[in-house]
C-alpha cells in the first residue's frame, strides 16, 4: 500500500454538486492498494500514520500526533499511486491492485481508522472525485509498506 498524507486545516471531496466528505484539522490520506498488498499491509500502514508525530506542540515542534490534536481524517482511494512511468508517456497501472480486492482493503483501511478516530470521512471508492484541501504547512509525506 502506497499513501500521500498531509496534515491539513481543512478539506473535503466533492463528486458533482455533492460534498461526500469534509473535515477540519487533521489528515488528508490518499490511499492507493497494490496488486500484492493485504489485509496486514491495512493495519500496519494506518498504525504508522495515525502514531506520526508531525503536528505542533506550543513550541512549534512536530512533536503531536492526530490522537494528541484530535484531529480527523478523510481518505481518498488513489490507485494512481502505482502508476509506472518509465516506459513511454503514458502511465501503466499493472501494479495496482484489482478493483474488488482494492476496494476491499480500502475499506479495511478506512475500519481501522475508525476504530482509533472519532471523525473518518471518505470518498467513494472509483468515483471521479474533486478533493479541495488546505494542506497546512505543507506537511506531505509518502509511505509505502514496502519500506516501513
Amino acid at each position: 500500500m502506497r499513501a500521500v498524507v498531509q496534515r491539513v486545516k481543512r478539506a473535503q471531496v466533492d463528486i458533482g454538486d455533492e460534498t461526500v466528505g469534509s473535515v477540519e484539522r487533521g489528515l488528508v490520506v490518499l490511499l492507493g492498494v497494490g496488486r500484492d498488498d493485504d489485509e496486514d499491509d491495512a493495519e500496519r500502514l494506518w498504525g504508522k500514520i495515525s502514531r506520526l508525530r508531525i503536528f505542533e506542540d506550543a513550541d512549534g515542534k512536530t512533536n503531536l500526533s492526530l490522537a494528541d490534536v484530535g484531529g480527523d481524517v478523510l481518505v481518498v482511494s488513489q490507485f494512481t499511486l502505482f502508476a509506472a512511468c518509465k516506459k513511454g508517456n503514458r502511465p501503466s497501472f499493472a501494479h495496482a491492485g484489482a478493483p474488488a480486492e482494492a476496494k476491499r482493503l480500502y475499506e479495511a483501511f478506512v475500519a481501522h481508522a475508525r476504530r482509533d478516530v472519532p471523525r473518518v470521512e471518505t470518498g467513494r471508492f472509483g468515483a471521479h472525485m474533486d478533493v479541495s484541501l488546505v494542506n497546512d504547512g505543507p506537511f506531505t509525506l509518502w509511505l509505502d509498506t514496502d519500506e516501513l
